[in-house]
């Protein structure tokens, strides 16, 4: 076995990719996949789990587009949660190098990169992980961090139903920190010594579900050559947290409501009933109601998990909580760098404020990271924070989301600041417009141009001038 770290490069250049693998290869445990299918077909399917990755946005089957990058990003972070991801980053990127941060990627790697830079980054990126484990754990034992009328809502329901035996179904936005309240629900109970184990059901293959939850006896498929453990035998009287339980398919549902009902369950290619005494904890960013509705998730197992249900606030509701927590982490990173703490001008912090965090906590912990990097010990301004947040998240401008001092800030600060651009401002929010009117059209560009009111060429034009290189010969209804 290496021990080398697991690196995952998606990359539709095979060029690019092999030059990395072999670059990398002498201090990483490299995998090279061309397209988001691919990779996560090779993460649900076997046992490689990165910790981190270096992944390119234009991938098939639109490579001109950053459509299955974004995708991408979301995917590892929802199969390998504490994955650190960096953006393989080109020219004329700004605008996709903010929305890929947003959704959750650590960072940018610019093109093309030296490669002594780029181990360092990768190394930086991993380190930062291995704090970002300890963080959480600490976080873990201090408890939530807030006291918003939200947090304060959901603490009290936390210790409502922690001593309580009997589901807990978890609900929130990606990034919202649904495994949090879990282990707060476990450390807060008189289980509190006993496992805690959590599964992500979407992190591997519908076939290996069952096996990894119930265990299998020796023999019961090929390459079951001795009798092994699930994680409701493994949890033992502990808690079992599933995540993203929305994925679990519908023939296994009926063996999970089983262990629910009666605490029953078989380990594969075994007659014999074994009895779980495990808590259940089940979590989802899906509409669970819809999905019953819709014919994808029995509605007598949604009963039996929703004995109780807790709403995990997105970051956007949490008010102060939002400057608690960039305290917290912006101090637990600087104290782990042996650096001072960064602090926000009063613009700056209006902003931080206002803006609404489309990936929730993530995001928040991520930006924390990198203010940390670039400007310990200094005070952060309005231009330099804004430049860290998704343009399609920022603020209304004037007075609306950013009130008084906030708009007064943003004049004194753009005055006293001329290297502000606004031309590469408006283009880049024009350039989100139209790469959301694309996604939400799947790539037709005439249907596409429709949504945003202008002629299909005229989309085009737009295109070549804010992304030069833009190839007509993408577009599938010619």
């Amino acid at each position: 076995m290496s021990a080398k770290p697991a690196l995952l490069i998606v990359d539709d250049d095979p060029l690019i990719g092999e030059g990395l693998s072999f670059v990398l290869s002498s201090d990483f445990s490299v995998r090279v996949c061309q397209s988001r299918v691919e990779a996560m077909t090779l993460l649900r399917d076997g046992p490689f789990r990165p910790a981190i990755a270096l992944i390119d946005l234009g991938l098939p089957p639109m490579p001109d587009l950053p459509t299955e990058g974004f995708r991408l990003i979301g995917d590892l972070l929802s199969l390998v949660p504490n994955i650190r991801i960096l953006v393989l980053s080109g020219q004329n990127e700004e605008s996709n190098a903010r929305r890929a941060r947003a959704l959750g990627a650590a960072d940018l790697v610019p093109k093309p990169c030296d490669p002594a830079r780029l181990k360092k980054l990768l190394n930086a990126a991993l380190k930062v992980q291995q704090e970002e484990l300890v963080a959480d754990s600490e976080e873990a034992a201090h408890g939530l961090i807030g006291d918003s009328p939200a947090m304060r809502k959901l603490k009290s329901q936390i210790d409502l139903c922690a001593s309580s035996a009997f589901p807990v179904l978890i609900e929130g936005e990606s990034g919202s920190g649904k495994e949090r309240v879990a282990a707060a629900l476990h450390y807060l109970s008189p289980r509190s010594g006993l496992p805690f184990l959590a599964l992500n059901c979407a992190a591997i293959s519908s076939s290996l579900v069952e096996p990894t939850l119930f265990g299998y006896a020796k023999g019961a498929f090929t390459g079951a050559s001795a009798n092994k453990s699930g994680y409701f035998e493994d949890a033992s009287e502990g808690t079992l947290f599933l995540d993203e339980i929305g994925e679990l398919s519908l023939d296994l549902q009926p063996k999970l409501l089983r262990v629910l009902e009666n605490g029953e369950y078989q380990r594969v290619g075994e007659t014999q009933s074994r009895q779980s005494r495990a808590r259940i904890i089940a979590a989802t960013n899906r509409d669970l109601r819809a999905e019953v509705k819709a014919g994808r998730f029995r509605a007598d197992l949604f009963h039996r998990l929703s004995v109780f249900t807790l709403w995990v606030p997105p970051l956007r509701e949490m008010g102060e909580d939002r400057i608690k927590l960039l305290e917290y982490y912006r101090n637990l990173y600087a104290a782990k760098h042996g650096a001072t703490p960064f602090s926000l001008s009063e613009p700056a912090r209006a902003a931080w404020l206002a803006y609404s965090f489309p990936g929730n906590v993530r995001e928040l912990k991520n930006i924390s990271i990198r203010l940390t990097a670039k400007h310990a010990g200094y005070v952060v301004s309005l231009p330099e924070l804004l430049s860290e947040f998704e343009l399609a998240a920022l603020p209304a401008p004037a007075g609306e989301a950013v009130a008084g001092s906030a708009s007064a800030g943003i004049a004194r600060e753009i005055e006293s600041r001329p290297a502000f651009n606004l031309a590469a401002t408006l283009a880049g929010i024009e350039l989100q417009y139209i790469d959301a009117a694309i996604e939400l059209a799947k790539g037709n560009m005439s249907q596409a141009a429709r949504s945003l009111g202008i002629s299909r060429s005229t989309l085009y034009s737009r295109l070549d001038a804010l992304r030069p290189g833009t190839q007509k010969d993408r577009d599938p209804d010619t």
